[in-house]
Formats: C-alpha cells, structure tokens, sequence
C-alpha cells in the first residue's frame, strides 16, 4: 500500500474583487509516494510546494482531483488521516512564554495523550530531538535552532505513521542543520516512518531523499531518484584535465560526449557515464601526443537538475 497516492490535483486561488484575479497553484498534479521513505518534492518559489503538502496534509481541499493517504480518502476520511500524520514548518511559531516541555505537552492533549502517557511521550521526544536541558526554558529564549528542534518534536508527539517537513533547516548553522537531518533519516531509516519533505538545499536533498520529484508552475515535472533524474535529462559525469598541449578537436570526437567545455586551463568533458568514457578518453590523449598535467572525476550534483529543470 502507498503512503500517498495523488491523482490529477488541481487548485486555483481566487483573489480581487469579484475574484478576478485568479492563480493556478496546482494543474493536474499526479504524485505515489512508497511507505517507509523520505520523498523530496523540490521546486522554486512559487511552484506549488505549499499548497501540494496543505491538501496533503487535508489543511485544503482541491477543486478537482482524488488524494489517498495510508489507504484512506481525505475528503471522506480526513479524521482518521490527521491522527496518523503530523506536519512541521521551517517558519514554525509557539506562544511566546511557553516552557518548551509545555508546548510539547500542549500538543500531545490535542491528541487524546494525558498523564503517564503523555509524560513518559513528552520525555521521549525531548530526549529524542535533543532538548530535555532546555526543557524549562521560554520559547521567547530559544535559538532558531532549538525553534526548529521543537517544532519537529511537536511533530512526533502522536508518533505519525506520515511526517510533512516544510523547510526543516531553514535558516540554520550547518552543524545544526547536520543534527536535525540526522535525527530526520534516524525517524525513516530506525522507525519506518514515511517522510516528506521540501527543501531549497540540493545536498541536503541528496544526502536524505530516496525518491524526488520536482514541481513548477504547479505541475511534477520529473520524479525518480537523483541518479535516475540526472540521467533522464543528460547530465553526466565531469572529467576535467589539464593538458599539454591542448587538443579540442581531438576531445569533441569522444564518444558519449555530452558538452565540451574549457575555463582557466581545465577542459570538461560532461559524459554519459565516466566508468566507461574515461579509457577510451585516456588512449585518445596519448594517440594524439598530449600530456596530462591534472585530472579530476566527479559525479554531478542535484543541483544541476533543479537548474535545469527550473528554467
């Protein structure tokens, strides 16, 4: 059974007078996500993220279209959805003059959770997400970090079987950033927790996700792993060198060539797979008298299909 399966989304935002303007937010969106994953949906500002998760998360209703979540349907079963998934925003914001034990406390009651119960959950989550020495302390006092680290503790506090992360890192130091992405792979990869997650950093979404899809303009315009979403739309390995003496015509013959470039001394070659180009790469340099001053291999980065398939 699917974590999500949606169906043809479709929603359009009405606004002015007599709602004149009008904008497309979702246009026929279709989305299947596996149990047991972390899914990525990447997109631009502006592409539909936020509205996808809302109706995702049964916080809004489509025009048109069908949504199931953990087998059930979220328009005729959206109560029996809410109790099994939880959602936490990069942007979150609590009361103030809360103590953080009680923010957490206050949530798990919205739940059903009382006493022993809900003691003994609130001290798992606290320990869990790092926060039982700052449990006494104002939400008012706490660093961005620690908001961002309460706010996926709230999340957890009806142990969801389905968790939303909308920009969990957002604004955060790296090494923070590198603490809250552990304590999210530990809820998939030790709980078998399904995860869904938004984000604007390409390694994080690399370094977590299991499967992407990116959206634009309110359509998915590819998913797949980030290996499969690089090789579906041509973007190959990097062979760079150094060479003496350079010899481009000789490298543009290369087969499995996809761009050919040069910049301060080194020439790239972008190929299909360097495994494979890189022998054949090496016996057409030394047929044509060149010596290799330096050399480098790397793969290529998520970050190059946002790239390219945002523009």
């Amino acid at each position: 059974m699917l974590a999500i399966e949606a169906r043809d989304l479709v929603k359009t935002f009405h606004m002015g007078w007599m709602g004149r303007r009008s904008t497309e937010a979702l246009r026929g969106v279709s989305l299947s996500v596996p149990r047991g994953v972390i899914f990525g949906l990447l997109g631009p500002n502006g592409a539909g993220k936020t509205t996808l998760l809302s109706i995702l998360a049964t916080l809004l209703e489509p025009d048109r279209g069908t949504v199931t979540i953990l087998g059930h349907d979220v328009r005729r079963e959206a109560a029996l959805v809410r109790r099994r998934l939880n959602m936490a925003s990069g942007n979150a914001s609590f009361v103030w003059s809360m103590h953080v034990s009680e923010i957490v406390a206050f949530y798990g009651r919205l739940y059903g959770l009382t006493g022993a119960l809900l003691r003994r959950r609130v001290e798992t989550i606290l320990e869990f997400c790092e926060l039982t020495p700052y449990r006494r302390m104002a939400y008012q006092e706490l660093s961005t970090g620690l908001k961002q680290r309460l706010a996926l503790a709230k999340a957890l506090v009806n142990e969801p079987e389905l968790l939303f992360l909308d920009e969990p890192t957002l604004g955060l130091d790296p090494d923070v950033a590198a603490r809250i992405r552990h304590r999210v792979a530990d809820l998939c990869r030790v709980r078998g927790m399904t995860i869904v997650l938004t984000t604007h950093y390409m390694r994080e979404a690399e370094e977590l996700c299991d499967e992407i899809a990116f959206i634009k303009r309110g359509q998915i315009l590819a998913q797949g792993t980030a290996d499969d979403l690089k090789r579906r739309i041509r973007i190959g390995d990097v062979i760079a060198l150094r060479l003496d003496p350079p010899c481009p015509a000789a490298l543009e013959r290369l087969p499995g060539l996809l761009r050919y470039a040069e910049s301060d001394g080194w020439v790239e070659c972008t190929v299909d797979t360097a495994d494979k180009r890189l022998p054949e790469l090496l016996r057409l340099l030394h047929e044509e008298g060149a010596v290799i001053r330096a050399l480098q291999v790397r793969e290529p980065e998520l970050e190059e299909v946002f790239v390219e398939l945002a523009k």
